[in-house]
């Protein structure tokens, strides 16, 4: 099974809106008592009235409450290793283009990679930053047409 295939297996069902409002107010709580203090603590609660207190480092309490965030705006969430690779297959999919577009850029030398024996592989940070440059290109070629059209009159 592809690594893509297990990531859209534990992606949860949407939220309705009940749920997305508690992920915003936690979210908001998180972040407020990371803001006054340096070491917070969740109170866990369960059906038995159980409440646990349980010590989280204040990174994960701050990465939580983005995760909590992202959720409440129904944003898709993803989290995966740091030093995770990518096929070029997988790398494709995750950049939304073809397979031949990938290996044509790694062969221009515009996207870093490694070979595994014959095969390559592309670091995850890597394809995050060469994401970035893409977009980043792409607004600027959409804000020089934007350019032309208004040096031409031209109403759209």
């Amino acid at each position: 099974m592809r690594t893509l295939d297990r990531i859209r297996e534990v992606t949860p069902p949407p939220l309705n809106a009940r749920e997305l409002e508690m992920a915003r107010v936690a979210q908001r709580c998180i972040m407020e008592a990371l803001d006054h203090s340096r070491a917070a603590s969740i109170t866990l609660t369960t059906d038995e009235g159980e409440q646990p207190q349980v010590e989280v480092p204040p990174a994960a309490l701050k990465l939580i409450g983005q995760l909590l965030g992202a959720m409440s705006e129904g944003r898709s969430i993803t989290v995966m290793p740091a030093n995770r690779e990518f096929t070029t297959v997988e790398a494709a999919h995750f950049l939304n283009v073809s397979r031949p577009f990938v290996v044509k850029e790694i062969e221009e030398g515009r996207l870093k990679h490694r070979l595994v024996g014959t095969h390559r592989r592309i670091a995850f940070d890597d394809l995050v930053t060469y994401a970035n440059k893409m977009r980043e290109k792409q607004a600027g070629a959409l804000e020089r047409m934007a350019d032309n059209a208004r040096e031409l009159g031209l109403d759209y």
